[in-house]
């Protein structure tokens, strides 16, 4: 019987923590093979900036190719492939009638997710298969199934995480320490969680929620940040009309009357 880890996630993006973490139970041969089940999307978890599904697999591949074991860590779209939203405990029971002739599987899982597990749907079924946590930066504490889980505390623990890695993104800042170069390569060749990408995301998300505050501020700031002055203006006064109190929108929308005058100035009166 093949020995088959299942490292559940939605892996937006995948980075070199989420390797490190295959590679460590390999190294200590707690499992043959880690399969990383990329998530369409978490019924628990609602993700605004989640990219499309087909992209985040295509990264998992480039990645645990670039891995130490190429061959034993491969990404699954076993979960792409079932009814929608992705219940844990449905992929484990497709995956035990339909492999499980062949193979014995456990769970890999963050401190942060068993501390929530007891909302899961049948979480009790889950905790019959071997479960295996690592420890999150920051984290909560593991506590209530102590007997049935197995915790990691030699687990690597590296100060990366993707929400993190896309806010860097979206700001323009040097994030190739943290991913496979040829992940990075993708990122950019696609234009995920870019500026603009986003910006298109927020204008979609607008047209439903014209009023929306945040959206519109969010907005303005990556309109800025691209020193595109009219639209983020446009959102900032936006704002203003909605909530003419709004601090932040307000000391925005000064900052570009005051570009605007500086470029009229050195225009036409030099």
């Amino acid at each position: 019987m093949k020995r088959e880890m299942l490292y559940f996630g939605s892996f937006n993006p995948i980075h070199k923590g989420h390797i490190a973490l295959a590679e460590y139970v390999l190294d200590r041969g707690l499992c043959d093979e880690v399969a990383l089940i990329v998530s369409p999307q978490s019924p628990y978890k609602q993700e605004e900036a989640l990219a499309p599904e087909l992209d985040r697999f295509e990264m998992a591949e480039i990645a645990c190719a670039a891995s130490k074991y190429p061959e034993r860590i491969k990404p699954s779209i076993v979960e792409m492939l079932l009814p929608k939203p992705s219940y844990t405990i449905d992929t484990l029971r497709y995956l035990q009638e339909n492999c499980g002739a062949e193979m014995e599987f456990s769970i890999l899982m963050g401190s942060d997710q068993i501390a929530r597990l007891d909302g899961w749907k049948e979480y009790d079924r889950i905790l019959e298969y071997p479960v295996y946590v690592y420890p999150r930066r920051g984290g909560e504490s593991v506590s209530g199934f102590e007997g049935r889980i197995t915790l990691l505390d030699e687990a690597p623990l590296l100060d990366i995480a993707s929400t993190g890695i896309r806010d860097r993104i979206t700001r323009g800042e040097d994030v190739s320490a943290m991913l496979a170069p040829k992940v990075l390569e993708y990122i950019r060749k696609k234009g995920l969680w870019s500026p603009a990408t986003r910006i298109a995301v927020l204008t979609t998300q607008l047209a439903a929620h014209p009023d929306d505050i945040e959206l519109l501020l969010e907005r303005g700031k990556l309109h800025y940040r691209l020193s595109e002055w009219g639209p983020a203006l446009n959102d900032f006064n936006a704002v203003l009309r909605i909530d003419a109190n709004h601090v932040e929108a307000r000391q925005f929308a000064q900052m570009v009357q005051e570009i605007f005058e500086f470029r009229y100035k050195d225009i036409y009166n030099p």
